[in-house]
Parts: structure tokens; C-alpha cells; sequence
């Protein structure tokens, strides 16, 4: 039945607008981002059909290009879509958490790193500069490893730090095994990179290891 059929409280658009967009399900926000359906398949039905085969929206967002055609009513045209939603909220994520203070909105920074590496295959190590009032100046991925780990050189991070003339730091980074307990060579690092910051006035106010689902952050836990 086309969606046009529907009663109007069912369909995902009105429902959208009478509701906001928590209201709806996975399948019907990737409905109203497909629009229309294919011959036999309404745009919810191939939304739920494309969330089946991909196991997830995270699944999905993950896809290569010759993964994502491999169903029908998808291409080229809707994985560059769906390439620029994903980069437009990461984007917004950003400047969302360059306009807080960390003080007064941690959760901001959080979801923003966990946005952008949750999905990294590779682990990823993220610093964020941080001015005198706990604003975010910039965050940068300064180091970037194979799948177990990734080598992180304090010099590095101190030459970083000295041309952002940064006054604090975060430091993130991700499991691309999906779990978000540190390990302890993620404890003697972030103990090591803390010690060398210390050197030049440099506060080091957490750490947070990215999994798939989950933040850990070592001042929560009494690691920093």
C-alpha cells in the first residue's frame, strides 16, 4: 500500500511534524530520507527491508558504496546523500561543542567524539584544544594507527598545543574492537602524555576511550 494510503497520524512525515522527529522509528526516518519507494515496496518498506539487510542504522552508515547498491532502490545518487547528512551532523556535533563550555556542557564534547570515531576501523587519537575558559579552540586527529593501536608521541602533542596556545586538553580515542574499557597501556599513556604536559602548564582534564556504544572517561573514573 503507498504510504499515501495511510492514515494521516501514520505517516512518517506528518508524523514528524505533529510529533518531532524522536517519534519516529529507525525505518521510518530512513523512509523520509529516501523519500519514495521502488515498484512493490513503499519508502518504509524499503527502509526496513534496507535496515534488515544492513543489521542496523550504524550498519548502514558504515556501508561502502558497493555494499549500499547491493540493494535494489539504492546507489550512487542516495550514498552521497547519506554521505552528506553523515558529514553535515558531525559538522554540527562540532560547532556545537565549540559553543559550549565544557564546565557547564561536557555531554556536548562527549557526543561529538563519539559521533566521530565510533565507527573509525582503525584507532584514531584525538586531541582537543581547549582556551582558559574550557572552550573548545579546535580538535584535531593527530594520530592514526592499525587495528590494535596507534603510536602517540608527546612531542607531537607539545608542538600542538604551543600553536594552539592552548591551556587545556581532552584527549580521545577509539577501540575499534568496539569495547570501551581502557586497557592499561591506554592508563601508562595518558599518565605519560599528562607528566609532559605538566611541564609547560598544560592541564590534562580527561580522557575518553570510544567504543561502539559506550564513553569511558578516565576523570569519571578516578584514572586522571
Amino acid at each position: 500500500m503507498s504510504i499515501s494510503e495511510w492514515a494521516q497520524d501514520k505517516r512518517p512525515r506528518e508524523k514528524l511534524l505533529n510529533n518531532g522527529a524522536d517519534s519516529l522509528s529507525d525505518a521510518e526516518l530512513l523512509a523520509i530520507f529516501f523519500r519514495v519507494g521502488i515498484k512493490g515496496q513503499n519508502a518504509v518498506e524499503l527502509a526496513q527491508i534496507t535496515l534488515e539487510h544492513f543489521g542496523s542504522l550504524n550498519g548502514l552508515f558504515n556501508a561502502e558504496l558497493s555494499q549500499f547498491s547491493e540493494l535494489k532502490g539504492l546507489g550512487l545518487a542516495k550514498y552521497v546523500q547519506l554521505q552528506a547528512v553523515l558529514e553535515m551532523s558531525k559538522r554540527y556535533l562540532c560547532e556545537s561543542s565549540r559553543r559550549d563550555t565544557l564546565l557547564d556542557s561536557p555531554d556536548s564534547v562527549r557526543m561529538y567524539l563519539h559521533h566521530l570515531l565510533k565507527s573509525e576501523p582503525y584507532e584514531q587519537f584525538v586531541v582537543v584544544h581547549l582556551d582558559n575558559q574550557h572552550r573548545v579552540i579546535e580538535s584535531e586527529v593527530l594520530f592514526r594507527g592499525t587495528i590494535n593501536s596507534a603510536a602517540v608521541y608527546p612531542r607531537v602533542i607539545i608542538d600542538s598545543v604551543i600553536k594552539h596556545q592552548t591551556a587545556a586538553v581532552i584527549f580521545a580515542h577509539n577501540h575499534p574492537s568496539g569495547v570501551s574499557e581502557p586497557s592499561q597501556a591506554d592508563i601508562s599513556l595518558t599518565n605519560r602524555l599528562k607528566d609532559a604536559l605538566n611541564l609547560i602548564d598544560i592541564r590534562t582534564l580527561d580522557h575518553f576511550v570510544i567504543g561502539y556504544d559506550n564513553v569511558v572517561s578516565f576523570a569519571e573514573r578516578g584514572l586522571i
